[in-house]
């Protein structure tokens, strides 16, 4: 880590603004049904009330469109915060103003308050300088927490550095940072990624940027489709996209002239429809029904998978093999899931790039069976192209 993290900060007495990621779901009745990111949280606070200082934690939650809505109101999380924490956690009523302010300042040693959505107000997408300075107002230091929000420069991640001396990354971060980094730059080989999901179009940046970087790469998901074409090969009625064909085959160029091997799969489950009790056939790649739908990697692939996942030492993957959102289409991407905790238990590193694959290993119960899983889906990605985050460039170099 070439910046500050919390390790290195005077925390007694000090007024902490952390930037957490509290982005959770919430049933009908205003419950958090899902606390994986408020308890990702925790090293970060239980270390600042334990050291003497006090937590001021912000996060949005939802999209609310810069207009105050109960529906996305953080009360629930303070809530489940403070039963995790087995201590009391303050509420204010907003994340800015002078009522804010005074509970800031009447905060004590050792204790936590939790501003409401950043989001209720235009100013935090907007990063707007006025709405970051009264955020950070009567607080000491930063303490960057939220690696979901990292890839964008709103106000309470970037624009909130310019009102501190110290602005330093906290153990959630980091540890995201480390994994992810580690991944990229110095991996133990072989090094395989699996890459996943609906479309090409997301996944193309990461796709270049890891060629030459990764020993193998293993394609699944509904982007297979768009490269089959690419190679002339029918696919019924697939998942397609006309407008990636050319880059498609690029890609597929690009990779024979590379160290990289690009894995397509070899044989598909196909429905006549996308939906629960769909009747389903296994088809080789090439013998693909001009009626059918792709919907899942077929067993074949998966062994093939699993061998090259047999001697990986360093796997990162993002995005599911096929709809795993259901049953009867979801058998490749939790065969994969299951694989990974059992190379993860051999000494393998795993990391899922947050986003449906953190959701697949979470509904297959393996989120604690693999090395890391990220809490953030759209930023891990970005990372994952080789961009720069914003919300890390701006925090303090060491």
């Amino acid at each position: 880590m070439a910046k500050l993290t919390i390790d290195d900060l005077e925390l007694k007495g000090k007024t902490v603004l952390v930037r957490v990621d509290f982005n959770v779901p919430l049933d009908d009745q205003f419950r958090v049904t899902d606390d994986f990111r408020i308890r990702s949280a925790l090293p970060t606070i239980q270390k600042i009330i334990r050291e003497g200082g006090r937590a001021v934690l912000c996060s949005h939650l939802g999209r609310p469109k810069g207009q105050r809505n109960e529906k996305y109101s953080l009360k629930p999380v303070a809530d489940r915060l403070a039963e995790l924490l087995g201590q009391n956690v303050h509420f204010a009523p907003d994340c800015i103003g002078p009522e804010v302010d005074r509970l800031k300042q009447q905060l004590k040693d050792g204790e936590v308050l939790l501003l409401e959505n950043l989001r209720f107000h235009p100013g935090e997408e907007a990063n707007d300088p006025e709405f970051a300075r009264q955020l950070a107002s009567y607080c000491d230091v930063y303490v960057n927490d939220a690696f979901g929000t990292a890839h964008r420069a709103h106000a309470s991640t970037v624009g909130v550095t310019r009102y501190f001396d110290c602005c330093a990354a906290g153990y959630l971060m980091q540890k995201e940072l480390e994994y992810l980094g580690k991944a990229l730059e110095n991996p133990e080989r072989p090094f395989v990624t699996i890459l996943g999901g609906a479309k090409i179009s997301g996944k193309i940046d990461v796709i270049l940027n890891l060629l030459d970087k990764t020993d193998v790469l293993l394609i699944g998901g509904g982007m297979i489709f768009t490269f089959f074409k690419a190679q002339g090969l029918e696919i019924g009625k697939s998942i397609l996209e006309e407008d990636r064909l050319e880059m498609a085959r690029d890609i597929l160029d690009r990779a024979s002239r590379s160290r990289t091997r690009l894995e397509l799969p070899v044989d598909v489950v196909v429905a006549d429809r996308v939906e629960a009790g769909a009747s389903t056939t296994v088809v080789d790649v090439n013998a693909m029904p001009s009626d059918g739908i792709g919907v899942d990697i077929g067993p074949r692939t998966i062994e093939k998978y699993k061998e090259f996942l047999a001697t990986a030492r360093t796997v990162v993957w993002n995005g599911p093999m096929g709809v795993f959102e259901i049953p009867d289409f979801a058998r490749g991407t939790e065969a994969i899931a299951r694989y990974l905790a059992e190379i993860t238990e051999k000494g393998a590193i795993t990391i899922v790039g947050g986003g449906d694959s953190a959701a697949a290993v979470k509904q297959f119960g393996l989120s604690d069976k693999l090395s890391h899983v990220s809490t953030g889906g759209g930023a891990s990605l970005e990372f994952l192209e080789g961009k720069t985050l914003p919300g890390v460039a701006a925090l303090t170099d060491k």
